[in-house]
């Protein structure tokens, strides 16, 4: 008896060994690889969750999906979001975006919500993950956001703290002068840092107490050890800001403190852009936002993203924080619109998030990348269109959102009223 049990027990190990190594296959797909490639009629293998094959030759899978020619991308990541962390901006209690005392080194990743409403729906247009931001702290340089795959997981699949935020000019608002002068003081301070002065709460508190700029500003050990993390270990920092002269101080302060720069708004780029490529700072803009908002932004171009790659200056999209980040896509095909190449459009989306943060194996579809795939019914530069199939980590993922439920309900069952419609 206890010999047929091991048996059985062999053989269920073994057939779902089989079950979870089922292939996929996508072919003849238009093919939009996440790289400056234009598309190609191809097909794509997935096993083990990775992509094993990207080819024009025919290939077999365990399942296979016939693409009909459909656009198929990487996977969008956005990476400007309050994802997860807020529901209902208006509602402090649904927000977790913000601390009252930690500033440098506030993170948000241990709120982070997997279950969030927001996902779903962002999910269900193309969004397989996204890059979490805190509010700016009263720093200038000050919080952590953390990279989370949008897996549909009840246990959150990200990373924790992979880049820094900060601000200057019109969206601080405070002095200009002042927020320099307070960032210069703080790098300063943290090129002053070595890995021994890290090694014990007593000794950062110790180090707190004989800074001035440090017991000035408050800071707690949580924030000196995300200030030497900033400096010493490479960690990509986001700093907001738009006006010209504010982005040549930047890219001052990267040449002098050997910061991994990413300037996020960037309207006047235009006007700095040959010494933006030259510093080899990466951008995140919107390319919708050519009406200046503020006096920082008198020179916003529609055509900057075209402009901006021209030069060969690294980008990446981000839309308006109300929820649908997806609209980056819209943003996208307003790029294009204005002289921005297609396949330039969608590595904004794809690749270059990845490239610019150490995201790891996604982002492109190609060999040995994570499984992060989209089939689309259109153009996914159409704010029209949509996913038809979306993978993450190789799984075929379910498109159901509180929104998709709610126009079933009410396009169903038309007889009834609608309170009594199920």
């Amino acid at each position: 008896m206890i010999s047929i049990n091991r048996f059985a027990l062999a053989f269920l190990l073994i057939f779902n060994g089989v079950l979870s190594s089922e292939s996929i296959l996508i072919q003849n797909a238009t093919i939009y690889d996440g790289k400056d490639n234009e598309g190609f009629i191809g097909n794509v293998l997935i096993e083990d969750n990775k992509i094993a094959r990207v080819t024009t030759t025919n290939l077999r899978g365990d399942v296979v999906i016939d693409a009909k020619g459909k656009i198929l991308t990487p996977g969008i990541i956005s990476t400007d979001t309050d994802m997860g962390i807020v529901e209902i901006g208006a509602l402090s209690v649904t927000r977790d975006d913000s601390s009252d005392l930690y500033q440098i080194g506030f993170s948000i990743y241990d709120a982070f919500n997997p279950n969030s409403v927001v996902i779903p729906w962002n999910r269900s247009n193309g969004i397989t993950s996204t890059l979490t931001l805190p509010q700016n702290t009263k720093s200038p340089i000050g919080g952590l956001g953390s990279y989370f795959v949008l897996d549909s997981n009840i246990e959150k699949n990200g990373t924790r703290d992979v880049v820094m935020i900060g601000r200057v000019g019109g969206s601080g608002g405070e002095s200009r002068a002042e927020t320099f002068a307070i960032m210069e003081d703080l790098l300063e301070f943290a090129t002053s840092l070595d890995s021994k002065d890290m090694q014990s709460y007593k000794d950062i508190a110790d180090l707190i107490d004989d800074s001035p700029i440090a017991e000035t500003m408050e800071l707690h050990p949580r924030d000196l050890k995300a200030l030497y993390k900033l400096v010493n270990e490479d960690l990509p920092l986001i700093i907001s800001a738009n006006r010209a002269s504010d982005l040549l101080k930047l890219i001052d302060l990267k040449k002098k403190y050997g910061l991994n720069l990413i300037i996020k708004g960037a309207q006047e780029a235009g006007l700095v852009a040959n010494q933006i490529a030259k510093s080899n700072i990466p951008l995140i803009i919107n390319p919708i936002n050519n009406i200046p908002e503020s006096f920082d932004e008198l020179a916003a171009n529609i055509e900057l993203a075209a402009n901006l790659e021209e030069l060969g200056i690294t980008l990446i999209f981000n839309a308006p924080r109300s929820h649908n980040y997806h609209w980056i896509r819209h943003g996208a095909g307003v790029a294009v619109a204005n002289g921005m190449t297609y396949a330039g459009a969608i590595k904004a989306l794809t690749l270059a998030p990845v490239e610019v943060f150490n995201l790891g194996n996604r982002g492109q579809i190609a060999k040995g990348k994570v499984a992060d795939l989209i089939i689309w019914d259109a153009d996914p530069l159409q704010p029209s269109s949509m996913p038809e199939k979306v993978f993450i980590n190789g799984k075929d993922i379910d498109l159901t959102s509180r929104m998709t439920r709610l126009t079933e309900r009410y396009t169903k069952n038309k007889l009834k009223p609608n309170g009594y419609r199920n």
